[in-house]
């Protein structure tokens, strides 16, 4: 059909009722065509101002699919023309040669496609024409315009934002969250001259309700009705079974597919960008506010979802193998990009606070405090990836712990707004237990501002359930975090009366508890933190000078009779990274690690009496592999620094002048080192 007669017959069709899909598809397509082969510039500028009112296009249920349809739609035109010039005949016109595409230079073909951006059509319609000829004109480095004119489009392009912010009625929601996704798809085009001049201000909080709301993940409601397909199947085990066919599924696909979801990394950094250059310091206080009404929604909906009644080491045991390989999945990639997207706008939002003095003053604790709030709420997911699986979680994490710290009656009403429910018993559901575990890895970092007894009601009474030795081994991380909040509680300068009261419980647990509830890492960092809390100069040394030797005495005799077969390997991933490089050792073995990473914590005293006692520890080991990491570890011990100047000579002189290096690489324990010659063999006659 030529182009004049198609032209007619689309805009025929834009002022049709909105019919099918397919009829939608077919419209847009000759409209892409038409872009593409119109040789009349005016004729571009029609199309494009019919293109932005047509009933057809836009009275539609899906205003920012469409919307998404209409920036590729330009997008595919662009690249056609540039492609176009590029392949087409030199000037003059060879009429004998096939013409490529309408011959429009591209900058003459982008400037009657924005010219029909015009008053008819809303400015939020103006930005997807504009995102849509950027992206395909400038994209993956492209450069099919003049400087001049790609200049004069990212002004075009921000201050149609700009006006469109002005009045937020135009358009409505729907208007917002397609502004916002052509943002989002054009900013990394703009310069930095361009980006300054959007109205930040204006922008951030369309923004994060497009991320959240109706147009994002939609306030996460798809979690809701899951708990009604979620079936349990009488096959062995009673297995919870999700199928990809039901309604909830199904739903969650389509939330998946959405334009901004799918492009929620780059949106996530577009909100932090806005946090960073706005202008209002309390754009930022409510969009903090906002986040946390979405991270306690995710919370609360996954709380009544069947789902979370399963344990995560416990799956494969209560998920059939469809729910276990393909929804389940599924279900926690979306619930992960909405974390991700939340701890990357955290971030910002932490900065922020640091740099910021209106931030940095009197708000400064409530955004901490809520922002740990968020982190709890969403630790359900985050624990799946381990405590620093990305380093803005850590940021934001450790930061706001640093900010509440130094606010401690704050730092204390904080830890008791998040306090367990079943403190002093392991509760019952998953849920509750990753609340535990979160509860437990935050508040041993408040230990040093909390008074004795508030260390005792709010980390050592939530933490003792979990030092039972005889508890659920697949429990063992909350059992790690229990161990490391009784330890910082114990480590704190003004818990010397807690120390006496509790120290015997805690060492009793920690012997029973190895190796069946902690890690060789776990234990080896406890005891060593037990060694350097009562050994001098610690508080405790002097009120329990014997405490010290006591238990490396309990070490030393474990030692000596423990198992000597290699243990089994860890299993989760980081701690089995931590051991490839080294040969499966011992029980054996692993408590002789203990007592060599202690011995850099012993008085001089003692280092002169334990130095002998470690080296025939070394030599009780019968497997050569083992026993060459013990002694590398030993010498490592000896001459890495980890020893101060008075323990070194003290090392030195064991080492060199009374039988240290026979004892440690060559195992002579018995035999000194006499003069060759001097004496005869040993229980010959000497007459």
């Amino acid at each position: 059909m030529p182009a004049d007669r198609l032209l007619t017959t689309v805009l025929h069709a834009f002022q049709a009722s909105p019919g099918d899909q397919e009829h939608t598809n077919r419209i847009l397509g000759s409209t892409t065509s038409l872009l593409t082969t119109l040789s009349n510039p005016l004729n571009a500028t029609l199309l494009t101002s019919q293109l932005l009112v047509a009933p057809a296009i836009w009275q539609q249920p899906n205003i920012l699919a469409t919307s998404f349809r209409i920036i590729s739609l330009f997008n595919t035109a662009a690249i056609t023309v540039r492609k176009n010039q590029l392949e087409g005949t030199p000037k003059p016109y060879d009429a004998y040669q096939p013409r490529k595409g309408g011959g429009i230079h591209c900058d003459d073909w982008a400037r009657a496609v924005i010219k029909g951006a015009d008053d008819k059509s809303a400015r939020w319609q103006h930005v997807l024409v504009i995102a849509g000829v950027l992206l395909g004109m400038e994209g993956q480095n492209r450069q099919g315009l003049s400087g001049a004119l790609r200049a004069t489009l990212e002004s075009a392009l921000v201050t149609a934002v700009n006006l469109a912010m002005a009045d937020p009625t135009n358009g409505g929601i729907h208007g917002a969250d397609s502004l916002v996704l052509a943002l989002n798809h054009a900013f990394p085009l703009l310069s930095d001259l361009a980006r300054s001049d959007l109205n930040y201000d204006a922008l951030l909080m369309p923004m994060s309700r497009a991320m959240t709301s109706a147009g994002g993940y939609e306030e996460m409601q798809f979690l809701e009705p899951i708990k009604f397909n979620v079936n349990i199947k009488q096959i062995p085990g009673n297995k919870f079974d999700w199928s990809v066919k039901s309604e909830s599924f199904l739903r969650m696909q389509s939330l998946a597919s959405k334009p901004l979801v799918s492009s929620m990394g780059p949106l996530s950094r577009l909100i932090a960008h806005a946090v960073e250059n706005t202008s209002n310091p309390m754009r930022v206080v409510e969009l903090r506010d906002h986040l946390l009404g979405f991270t306690a929604g995710i919370f609360t909906l996954w709380r009544r979802n069947k789902l979370s009644e399963i344990d995560p080491s416990e799956e494969r045991m209560y998920l059939t193998p469809e729910t276990l390989q393909i929804t389940f999945p599924a279900l926690w990639q979306v619930l992960k990009g909405a974390m991700f997207a939340t701890v990357v706008i955290l971030q910002a939002i932490i900065g922020r606070t640091l740099l910021d003095p209106m931030l940095a003053g009197v708000p400064a604790p409530t955004t901490a405090w809520q922002a740990l709030v968020m982190l709890q709420d969403l630790h359900f997911i985050s624990s799946r990836l381990g405590p620093n699986a990305f380093s803005a979680y850590t940021f934001v994490n450790l930061t706001s712990i640093d900010i509440l710290s130094h606010y401690p009656i704050d730092s204390r009403n904080f830890l008791k707004a998040i306090y367990p429910k079943e403190a002093g018993q392991i509760p019952a559901h998953p849920l509750n237990r990753n609340l535990d575990l979160f509860y437990l890895n935050t508040s041993e970092h408040f230990t040093l501002v909390l008074s004795a007894s508030d260390n005792e009601a709010l980390v050592v009474t939530p933490a003792s359930p979990y030092l039972n030795p005889t508890a659920n081994a697949r429990l063992r991380e909350i059992f790690e975090a229990a161990h490391s909040a009784m330890l910082a509680a114990l480590a704190a300068p003004q818990a010397v009366a807690l120390n006496s009261k509790i120290l015997p419980f805690y060492v009793e647990s920690l012997f029973n508890s190895f190796p069946a509830n902690l890690s060789p890492r776990q234990f080896r960092f406890a005891f060593k933190t037990l060694m350097q809390i009562t050994t001098p100069p610690a508080p405790l040394a002097a009120a329990q000078p014997m405490l010290s030797e006591t238990l490396l005495e309990l070490l030393h005799y474990r030692a000596l009779h423990a198992p000597t077969t290699p243990m089994p390997l860890p299993t989760n991933e980081g701690e089995a990274a931590t051991h490839s490089a080294q040969p499966p050792l011992s029980e054996q073995a692993i408590l002789l690690l203990t007592l060599l990473d202690a011995l850099p914590n012993l008085p001089t005293v003692l280092l002169k009496d334990w130095l002998p006692l470690a080296a025939d520890l070394l030599n009780v080991i019968q497997d050569r592999n083992m026993r060459e990491e013990c002694k590398a570890r030993f010498w490592e011990v000896l001459e890495s620094g980890e020893m101060d100047v008075d323990r070194s000579a003290i090392c030195v002189a064991w080492w060199s002048t009374s039988g240290g290096r026979e004892r440690v690489l060559f195992g002579d324990i018995d035999e000194g080192p006499f003069m060759s010659g001097g004496l005869g063999e040993k229980g010959a006659s000497r007459l």
